[in-house]
């Protein structure tokens, strides 16, 4: 493909990431689906010329580009900030090693946790892992800075993350194209001194990886990288990385700006020479004082985290109020008008999920149910309230080991259930069911199996398959745990909702580790609609029943000539699971493909 010069478009920052790679000459790239990030994969899928992929998890996908790197191909791994916590094993000690292909990590935080279960800032991961850090700004800067961050890599020998937010990930500018570089791969040079990081090699690199980062901070001292933008006053001088400074420019405070693009290392001389021309110096930085701990640290007097929040999102008012009490800038004329008032929205699960079933035959049966990490976190909220607890992907399993040792001790035992997605299962499930084959506690898991990882928008499972009839590799899950030895494990179709639930009754009841496997696919990824259902008035009774299972189209109504609410389904939502008809006792809720009956 080749590229008119000074082609303008309107990108996201994901967009920009992918083409970024494809423009610098990347040519191996993996990531496991993770909001904010995963529009990078699904872009870079359009290229043919890069092998793109979903792993299994992120630690997978990391390995992956490490291999393409050692290759001498140009690699990238991309995953949202609790990735990295996954990946971090072979991260840690693949830094050591002298990098060959250019590699970039692209990690996505989430300050203000719009989709996760944590805020953690990445940026320490550069420090403790001995890398460089780059911190875009604009969509531009972010395709540029995939590039910078696969040149640094080559000259100095590491690997490089560019950290992203997710408004920055989400929120669109306007990038420039360039035409894509050719790929230079030398192949794999054996070199065990070079990748094997045992203890005679491992020492060595020690030494090595001071030694880079020392370069790469005299690099950063002189590198277009970091900005310095002079507004003639001396009063104050802002330090300040990111789509922080996108915010900053916005309130103009006539400030002048010391805008880093290499936030590690720090170029701690350059940040000497321009602080010295000022009586005061502040840094503004999101989450965690990761910049000013380390200009403290290096004998700078700087100020931040006292005027700056310590978490959530940092966006132009809540800087204005951090500048506002440091005096840097004179408070703002509020104005009385106030905005009007947005109803609030309760997550809920989509019509025909799945999930819905299940949670309502857990709700019904009083079980305490140990939770995990997917769509189905939204069974800890009303009017489920099934799922207790909410970790981490995968940490389910193992949780409910530990519950159960600790209830048998405390001579507390009872039934417990974990619920576990197909992704999920795949991603980090694995060991914990290993782990839990040979349990004699009284646990039943619950794999729900909607055949795709639906949380971050559809993206494949090795279930998928099964379920489109694409000549793919597919993997049983039952024949997965029966191979770790655990022989009680039922199949389910949770559509069957009588059926479904004297499976999952009579699992908890028996002793010994139970497995039941439900199998429907996600409603909204597969596009699944049958003839909707609807309500007879004359029948129904308005017990509400119907209403329990919580699917969006159901609600209460008064029907014309009726002096009661009696329960009703919009057909334009409804898929037509069926569900809600089967747990109604009068039968008052039919197929609308039914003869003779009105819709």
């Amino acid at each position: 493909m080749r590229v008119s010069e000074r082609t303008l478009t309107l990108m996201t920052g994901n967009e920009a990431v992918a083409r970024g790679f494809w423009e610098a000459g990347g040519v191996v790239a993996a990531s496991y689906p993770g909001s904010p990030t995963v529009e990078i994969m699904e872009r870079l899928k359009e290229h043919e010329d890069i092998h793109a992929e979903w792993a299994m998890n992120e630690k997978v996908a990391l390995e992956i580009a490490i291999g393409g790197s050692f290759a001498g191909a140009r690699s990238m791994a991309s995953m949202k900030h609790v990735g990295i916590n996954i990946a971090a094993d072979p991260f840690m000690t693949f830094t050591q090693i002298r990098t060959k292909g250019g590699f970039v990590l692209v990690v996505g935080d989430d300050p203000g946790l719009s989709s996760s279960q944590n805020e953690q800032d990445s940026r320490f991961f550069a420090k403790f892992a001995n890398c460089a850090l780059l911190e875009p700004s604009t969509a531009q800067e972010v395709k540029d800075f995939i590039g910078e961050a696969l040149a640094i890599s080559e000259e100095f020998g590491m690997p490089a993350i560019v950290k992203l937010t997710s408004t920055l990930c989400h929120s669109r500018g306007e990038v420039e194209l360039s035409e894509r570089k050719p790929p230079q791969i030398e192949g794999f040079v054996p070199d065990q001194s070079r990748y094997c990081m045992l203890p005679p090699y491992a020492n060595v690199q020690q030494h090595f990886m001071q030694e880079r980062l020392a370069k790469l901070r005299t690099h950063g001292n002189a590198s277009p990288l970091n900005r310095y933008e002079d507004s003639g006053r001396r009063d104050a001088l802002v330090i300040t990385a990111g789509l922080t400074y996108e915010y900053l420019r916005e309130i103009n405070p006539n400030v002048s700006v010391l805008k880093l693009g290499l936030t590690y290392p720090l170029p701690v001389e350059l940040i000497k020479e321009v602080a010295a021309g000022y009586d005061r110096v502040l840094v503004i930085e999101e989450l965690m004082p990761f910049m000013e701990e380390q200009l403290l640290a290096h004998g700078l007097t700087v100020e931040g985290k006292k005027y700056f929040s310590f978490t959530g999102e940092l966006n132009s008012d809540r800087i204005r109020e951090g500048l506002v009490k440091a005096g840097v800038m004179a408070p703002l004329e509020i104005s009385a008008e106030v905005a009007p008032a947005v109803p609030r929205r309760t997550p809920m699960l989509c019509a025909g999920c799945p999930h819905r079933p299940v949670f309502h035959i857990l709700q019904k049966a009083k079980a305490t149910v140990i939770g995990d990490i997917g769509c189905y976190s939204l069974g800890i909220l009303e009017p489920f309230e099934v799922l207790k607890t909410n970790l981490s992907m995968g940490a389910s399993l193992g949780i409910i080991q530990g519950m159960a040792k600790a209830h048998k001790t405390a001579g507390k035992a009872k039934p417990l259930v974990a619920v576990i997605g197909d992704g999920t299962f795949f991603h980090s499930g694995l060991s914990g069911f290993a782990d839990i084959a040979n349990t004699k506690d009284n646990i039943t898991v619950v794999v729900l199996d909607n055949r795709t990882t639906a949380m971050t928008g559809g993206q494949i499972t090795p279930t998928t398959g099964e379920l489109t009839g694409e000549a793919s590799h597919i993997i049983s899950i039952p024949a997965v745990l029966k191979s770790f030895g655990i022989n009680d494990v039922t199949v389910a179709d949770q559509f069957e909702h009588s059926k479904t639930r004297s499976v999952i009754v009579e699992a908890i009841k028996r002793e010994g580790l139970s497995v039941v496997v439900v199998t429907r696919p996600c409603a909204l990824n597969f596009r699944i609609r049958e003839p909707h259902y609807y309500v007879d008035r004359e029948i129904c009774i308005s017990c509400r029943s119907c209403i329990g299972v919580n699917c969006p189209p159901i609600s209460m109504q008064v029907y014309e000539g009726y002096d009661k609410k009696n329960s009703y389904i919009n057909p334009e939502m409804c898929v037509g699971c069926s569900v809600c008809s089967q747990v109604c006792p009068v039968k008052a809720i039919k197929k609308s493909s039914q003869a003779g009956v009105e819709e």
